[in-house]
């Protein structure tokens, strides 16, 4: 089985004297990846800090106890008149992903005032009262939309509970609920959450209440600036004080601010959602390398797979990446049921290297002849889908400098391991030359410079995708064949961005194949698939926002060029445009009769 990794990378935990910690460890050990002790032996104002010099030898042997390969102490023990001032030095020095402390009459173990540390945090906070055995069977995550209420929710995850409620409260009589609604637009996308909604005239008795349900409570401090007004709340108090169940408060570093009182807020949760995510469903080639396990899996689903090679004057590379990948995947092991090239009319000798190598050859404008062709790697991929057999259906590039069998084992891998899965992108690091020099993270210019910043504006559940214009992916034929496919360069962020409006986002994975090498492209050539990226969002969007978009814009680019001393323009037509879900062509109907 694969590991569950936390979206929590770090947290650290500061131990007192005559403390274990108990409380604070166990729920770091549930919540992060990996747990950082820091030792605090405060000193009485006016009484000499060297006096504590017994207390830290002591200290650092009890942490030196607890180490293990999950929980980490180097050396660090705080000797202090004033240990939250330092300790704040030590949080600034591991920037860890949240702090835990243990609760006690409103002070740290320490004691240091609870509310002094929240009154201005340097990172993110979690305050425990209650024992945590092991991971809750049953754990409640109480919201109104606050600014902290997504830092509750992603440490309700990370709890791993058995069932995970979030409780919505609404005041009776507000005239607005607009605060949540960005929270609750991102739950919806979460099927382990259930979301439930009450509304109430007296907020913290309804928690307090609906919290004696529950073996655990998690909620945000209060995010009142009133003057006087408790920075935990008084919703907050009454559980710690009052409530036999294990509650949990956090506190975000993020600054209040007014847009946090308006729709806005909770927009931020998005990052829940997507680091839950990236966590889950990033996976690494070297999980699938093992290809008897997977030829398990294939078998126990019942699926066979095709791999379909766009190719375009590729001869240099081609036979390599044929050899290669027919040897091992077909060969040696049989988890390809077949390979075809989808060529776009080369003029060199790729078809002639592709036949020689006993695969079949397919000229994309020579299929569906009763439609006019078009150019483009987009269209040789959708037409594939015509040609081949398989349930699962997997495309890399021919270009490939460095092939190697993980490009296709690699995205095969999470399909055949969950079932749930419908798409896997690829992603590697892409070395860019740069003359006789090699920048080892240099490629993916149009990735970081167009593609993932109109995600991250338009489709921001999308914006964990490590590269979505990477050439390696793999779908399953039944969700591939319902989508559209873009002709052009927009391809690759049509199907994604497909693939998630009709499946969500956990129908998508992602698979580090490490390196890929291959020919650079020049920098006129990334301008127009800039711009054809451009027109195939405004095109999702326009389904969206039901309205055209596409049809008031320019659809041809001015190409600055230089020649002979001067400068002058040259004007192509980039017009990107869809080819029909393949699943309503008659011709693809017919074939699946046979």
């Amino acid at each position: 089985m694969r590991k569950k990794f936390s979206s929590i990378k770090s947290a650290l935990v500061p131990i007192g004297l005559g403390s274990d910690g108990e409380q604070a460890l166990a729920l770091a050990h549930l919540i992060a990846e990996e747990v950082v002790l820091v030792g605090v032996v405060p000193i009485p104002e006016g009484e000499s800090v060297s006096a504590g010099a017994r207390a830290a030898r002591e200290m650092r042997k009890r942490l030196i106890g607890l180490s293990n390969t999950h929980i980490r102490f180097e050396s660090t023990v705080i000797v202090s008149d004033k240990p939250w001032d330092d300790l704040r030095n030590v949080i600034h020095d591991e920037a860890p992903d949240i702090v835990i402390l243990e609760w006690k009459d409103g002070n740290t173990l320490w004691g240091e005032s609870i509310s002094r540390i929240l009154m201005n945090p340097i990172c993110n906070l979690a305050i425990i009262r209650g024992k945590l055995s092991a991971a809750p069977e049953r754990t409640l995550v109480a919201v109104r939309g606050g600014p902290y209420a997504e830092l509750a929710l992603q440490l309700g995850i990370c709890l791993r509970s058995g069932r995970l409620d979030l409780l919505h409260i609404a005041i009776k009589g507000a005239e607005t609920d607009a605060p949540f609604k960005g929270v609750g637009h991102i739950v919806k996308q979460i099927p382990e959450v259930n979301l439930r909604s009450v509304t109430s005239e007296d907020v913290s008795r309804t928690i307090f209440e609906e919290s004696m349900k529950y073996d655990a409570v998690v909620l945000g401090a209060t995010a009142s600036r009133a003057t006087g007004a408790s920075l935990i709340g008084p919703v907050a108090e009454k559980l710690l004080s009052d409530s036999s169940r294990t509650t949990i408060i956090v506190k975000s570093k993020r600054p209040m601010s007014e847009t946090m009182l308006d729709e806005s807020a909770g927009a931020q949760a998005i990052s829940v959602l997507v680091d839950k995510w990236f966590a889950e469903n990033t996976f690494h080639a070297n999980e699938f390398s093992n290809l008897k396990d997977l030829m398990a899996l294939k078998e126990k689903q019942g699926s066979t797979i095709s791999l379909a090679l766009p190719a375009l004057n590729e001869e240099e590379t081609v036979g390599k990446v044929i050899g290669t990948i027919k040897k091992v995947l077909m060969e040696d092991v049989p988890l390809l049921d077949e390979i075809v090239l989808m060529d776009s009319n080369s003029t060199d000798h790729t078809r002639e290297i592709a036949r020689e190598l006993g695969i079949p050859v397919y000229i994309h404008q020579h299929i569906l002849p009763d439609m006019e062709p078009r150019p483009g790697k987009g269209e040789a991929l959708w037409k594939s889908l015509l040609v081949t057999k398989g349930d699962i259906i997997a495309w890399i590039d021919t270009d490939i400098v460095n092939i190697h069998p993980r490009f296709v084992y690699g995205i095969i891998g999470p399909l055949l391991l969950n079932r749930n899965i419908q798409f896997v992108k690829g992603f590697y690091r892409r070395p860019l030359r740069v003359g006789d020099k090699i920048q080892a993270g240099g490629g993916g210019r149009v990735t970081e410079l167009t593609a993932r910043p109109l995600l991250n504006l338009f489709y921001p559940e999308l914006s964990g995708v490590v590269q979505p214009l990477s050439g390696e992916y793999a779908g399953r034929r039944e969700s591939l064949e319902k989508a559209a496919f873009f002709s052009g360069y927009g391809v690759e962020t049509g199907l994604l961005i497909d693939v998630f409006e009709q499946f969500g986002l956990g129908a998508i994975a992602q698979v580090d194949l490490q390196e890929r090498i291959h020919h650079n492209q020049e920098l006129e050539a990334l301008g127009k698939m800039s711009f054809a990226i451009i027109q195939t969002v405004l095109r999702k969007l326009e389904s969206r926002f039901e309205r055209s978009i596409i049809e008031d814009i320019n659809k041809t680019m001015k190409l600055i060029k230089y020649a002979r001393g001067g400068y002058y323009l040259e004007v192509e037509e980039v017009a990107e445009r869809e080819r029909p879900p393949m699943v309503t062509l008659p011709a693809y109907q017919e074939r699946n009769k046979q």
